[in-house]
């Protein structure tokens, strides 16, 4: 049945094959009419999606605030989600990655039970006192609920990629406020070095409108202030450069640290959904021993304090390996806030040798890590001028493209595939996917 409805000539197919005759200006206000309606449908849908989450996440968070022994259930709350994803799970425990192999090569539309699961299991995850963050989230709720409006549209393949990336662009806009980042992002995700051109409007418009309804539903975002930027001079772009090296190997180990407890949990403990009851125990306890809930949840508290006054040098390293060990473990969440709070802490700590302002080296941590993790430079660029402003700009810019070289091909999305390489001398890894690579590379180690 997926098969012939793909094959059928949709009513927005046979409109757009009579509108070619009367040239090309008829043809695009059509092509934005068709996907005017469905951006709506997709904006509206995981904006409100994005609003919920967004409430509850902060009622879960405030909750586990006031009642912290809570933490001990982690264990058994994360074999609940274990069990659940193990038996009704099915594709939707790919997660990200199936979302990014759905856009590479379309085969069956993305399960609508991805997105109630996934929001179970993050509100678990962060209620528990798991660390973790919350755009993997509104990705797959953006995108699965997006997918499903293929059957509705009878949307071929070639469509079918555009619906799922204006799904990712909505849900990460409406998430973080920030809609040109977030329409930049889907386009660039999925395939490192390119973007997917055909896909801008759709992608615009429904992260445009997705973020517009979050904030229709009266749901605000954290905002964060650099009150002075200094003069752009040779110092401060030699600095910069330094920094964005630093901050690219810090996504680069991040990374690597969740591929390397995610293998060490599949290769020691063969039953999933005991995965997390394991790893929730030691998180639990690794807690408990440090005396302080500064390094679970979203951490969005040490986020702002980083912007006033120095962190501990060893702040972002905590937090990437209680990060990577909860996600290693299959609890569920995100990647991206724990990225923000791992580059916000380590540019604000460096500002002890650094002399640039203390704000303005936790918001180029905070972007620029992030681009190194994920391989998306131009998204965190213009985040940056979404969330900091644009007298900032040239130091974010240099910071997010200088990480995105030095991270390296790797990243936490390894199902992205490498479009063009980041250096000519591996040129021989274009078109294979990030796991892939990092399979090929162990291999020759060994």
């Amino acid at each position: 049945m997926k098969k012939r409805a793909y094959s059928q000539p949709s009513l927005l197919k046979r409109f757009a094959s009579k509108a070619l005759s009367a040239g090309e200006q008829a043809t695009a206000a059509l092509y934005l009419l068709k996907w005017l309606v469905i951006c709506l449908l997709v904006g509206v849908s995981a904006g409100s999606a994005s609003a919920f989450f967004l409430v509850a996440l902060d009622w879960v968070t405030d909750y586990r605030e006031a009642h912290i022994g809570i933490l001990w259930l982690l264990p058994l709350g994360g074999l609940a989600v274990g069990l659940l994803y193990h038996y009704y799970g099915q594709r939707a425990a790919k997660g990200n990655n199936l979302l990014l192999e759905e856009i590479q090569r379309p085969r069956e539309v993305l399960p609508f039970r991805m997105a109630p699961l996934v929001l179970l299991g993050t509100l678990v995850t962060h209620l528990l006192g798991g660390s973790a963050g919350r755009e993997g989230t509104a990705m797959q709720m953006g995108g699965s609920i997006a997918d499903q409006f293929t059957r509705i549209f009878r949307l071929r393949p070639r469509d079918r990629k555009v619906l799922i990336i204006s799904g990712i662009s909505a849900g990460f806009a409406s998430l973080f406020g920030t809609p040109l980042a977030g329409a930049v992002f889907g386009l660039e995700v999925f395939i490192l070095g390119r973007l997917r051109y055909e896909a801008l409007l759709p992608s615009f418009l429904a992260a445009v409108i997705a973020d517009y309804t979050c904030l229709a539903w009266g749901v605000s975002h954290t905002h964060y202030a650099i009150p002075y930027v200094p003069e752009v001079t040779l110092a401060g772009i030699g600095y910069t450069l330094l920094l964005g090296a630093a901050f690219g190997l810090t996504g680069m180990f991040f990374a690597k640290s969740t591929l390397f407890f995610t293998s060490q949990f599949k290769a020691h403990i063969a039953w999933a959904p005991l995965r997390p009851l394991l790893g929730g125990t030691v998180i639990a306890a690794a807690v408990w021993a440090m005396g302080t809930t500064k390094y679970i949840g979203l951490g969005i508290p040490t986020i702002l304090q980083s912007f006033e006054q120095a962190q501990p040098w060893y702040a972002a390293f905590v937090k990437v390996l209680l990060t990577a060990f909860t996600l290693g473990a299959g609890f569920k969440g995100g990647e991206v806030t724990p990225l923000f709070f791992t580059g916000a802490t380590l540019g604000s700590a460096l500002s002890v040798v650094v002399p640039l302002p203390i704000a303005l080296l936790a918001g180029m941590g905070f972007v620029a890590v992030f681009s190194g993790a994920t391989n998306t430079p131009l998204t965190c660029t213009i985040m940056a001028t979404e969330l900091f402003g644009a007298e900032s700009s040239v130091y974010m810019a240099l910071a997010c493209v200088t990480a995105y070289l030095f991270s390296g091909h790797s990243g936490i999305y390894g199902a992205q595939v490498i479009g063009s390489p980041k250096f000519l001398f591996f040129g021989r890894e274009k078109g294979r996917s990030l796991s892939a690579v990092a399979s090929v590379r162990k291999k020759r180690k060994g």
